[in-house]
């Protein structure tokens, strides 16, 4: 029961990140992230980008507005923001992981916060929003292996 309750903590606390907040820790966001995709046998996706990024609220936008879509993050990923701004870059933290050409960027962890997948999001735009069957496709192609 209590390892139970120790992830729930820790969703509460990644939860809180629902914006993306110059003032955060992306380590100790992350790192709860990691242990409750662990807890919960899901992967992690570590959305970079920032309030001011039109493209970071459209694809906020597309998740809240595809039931489905929601569906399939919530099944299999906990997803945490990662602020980069000019209050904030967050280099030190971001330097881990490939660069980034352009936001919003997916960073896509296991549970022990081993990157897996680093995804460029502009390739699954289209038009003035981001496109259903690709978003789906790269949520379902990085999912966590069955049984895991």
């Amino acid at each position: 029961m209590k390892p139970l309750l120790l992830a729930l903590g820790l969703v509460a606390s990644v939860a809180a990140a629902a914006r993306f907040d110059p003032a955060r820790d992306p380590a100790k966001d992350v790192a709860a992230a990691a242990a409750a995709a662990q807890a919960q046998g899901k992967r992690v996706i570590v959305d970079v980008g920032g309030e001011w990024c039109v493209w970071c609220h459209i694809l906020d936008g597309f998740i809240e507005s595809n039931p489905d879509v929601r569906a399939l993050v919530d099944e299999h990923y906990v997803l945490v923001k990662v602020n980069w701004s000019r209050e904030n870059k967050n280099e030190a933290f971001l330097s881990r992981w490939p660069a980034v050409e352009g936001y919003p960027h997916l960073f896509v962890l296991d549970g022990s916060g081993k990157l897996v997948h680093s995804q460029d999001t502009s390739v699954l735009e289209s038009g003035r929003g981001y496109d259903k069957g690709k978003f789906v496709e790269f949520l379902r192609k990085w999912a966590p292996p069955r049984g895991a």
